[in-house]
């Protein structure tokens, strides 16, 4: 069953892991600063936060892509759907 976010779009389940990771990261970003960690600890956290962020960003666009533009029973003017595919492959490349 697909878990719901608090704007109602059912994500698969493995989506909102992205969340968490992000959450974590931060947490441990929080942690590192308040523990006086060198920069160059705290830069390895941020670069692992910014690629929790992104991949959570990808997924939600390629979803809203999906659902809001290519949805043909929501939206039945909705685009072509291998555009909407290359379209998606351009943000999840661009995202990395």
């Amino acid at each position: 069953m697909a878990k719901r976010v608090p704007w109602g779009r059912p994500y698969a389940r493995w989506i909102p892991g992205w969340g968490e990771e992000a959450r974590l990261e931060i947490e441990a970003i929080e942690r590192a600063l308040e523990a006086d960690a060198g920069c160059t600890q705290v830069m390895q956290l941020l670069t692992a936060a910014r690629g929790a962020v992104t991949g959570l960003m990808a997924e939600v666009v390629e979803d809203h892509i999906r659902t809001h533009l290519v949805d043909p029973e929501r939206n039945p003017g909705a685009l072509n759907a291998e555009a909407a595919d290359q379209l998606i492959e351009v943000v999840h490349t661009y995202l990395k």
